[in-house]
């Protein structure tokens, strides 16, 4: 069966760097994002987000344009953080993997010798700071009270991983779009992504100026 071909991996030019912009869904992709950068979108959840940026890195290395950066944008959940603010990722670790009956500790995959939860080192001035848990699962009322990140999305682990494969600093920034009340329809994940949207733009601005004036050292 034939397939059509792939369009080249989009990269954007910021404060002087290679930047490889990631998200996962079009709604989240409102007009502010538009006016700054193209995205390589890859899909909801860990397995799409570790099989197509992966595939993108690959295809990045083979033409020998691996960025210096690549930043995942999004929405996330929270049942703490404020509303649509946008917090960058200080760590992310992986909720789905449990190997505890082996004797592994929650969290921790089996052989590969990583903690739990991973760093991400990088920092952006002015933006807060929160830590992150990547899962396949929508998490909503009761379920937040066996997670001890500050908030949850479906695709940072994998692409922290990806990014690892290839030597490429990862910086995730995340709008909290929903968490302090039960997720009964899709609308209640949509409603403010219209503001997530600005506010994400404006870290992208953050970060374009962080770059060019050397105070994100990649």
């Amino acid at each position: 069966m034939n397939q059509t071909p792939r369009a080249p991996t989009p990269l954007t030019e910021l404060g002087g760097q290679s930047i490889l912009f990631v998200m996962a869904a079009e709604p989240e992709y409102g007009p502010h994002l538009r006016e700054r950068f193209a995205p390589f979108m890859t899909g909801v959840g860990p397995v799409e987000a570790a099989v197509e940026l992966t595939a993108a890195l690959a295809e990045l290395e083979a033409r020998g344009r691996l960025p210096d950066l690549v930043v995942s944008l999004g929405s996330a959940g929270s049942r703490e953080l404020e509303q649509t603010e946008v917090y960058q990722a200080t760590s992310v670790a992986y909720r789905d993997m449990d190997a505890t009956p082996l004797g592994f500790a929650t969290g921790v995959t089996p052989f590969l010798d990583l903690p739990a939860t991973l760093p991400l080192p990088l920092r952006i001035p002015g933006i807060r700071e929160a830590t992150l848990s990547t899962g396949a699962d929508i998490v909503s009322g009761a379920a937040y009270d066996a997670i001890a990140a500050d908030m949850v999305d479906m695709e940072s682990y994998a692409g922290l991983r990806a990014c690892t494969r290839f030597a490429v600093p990862l910086v995730v920034l995340r709008g909290i779009s929903d968490g302090k009340a039960e997720l009964n329809h899709i609308d209640d994940w949509t409603e403010y992504l219209h503001v997530i949207d600005e506010k994400l733009a404006a870290a992208v601005d953050r970060l374009g100026e962080a770059l060019g004036q050397g105070l994100v050292k990649l």
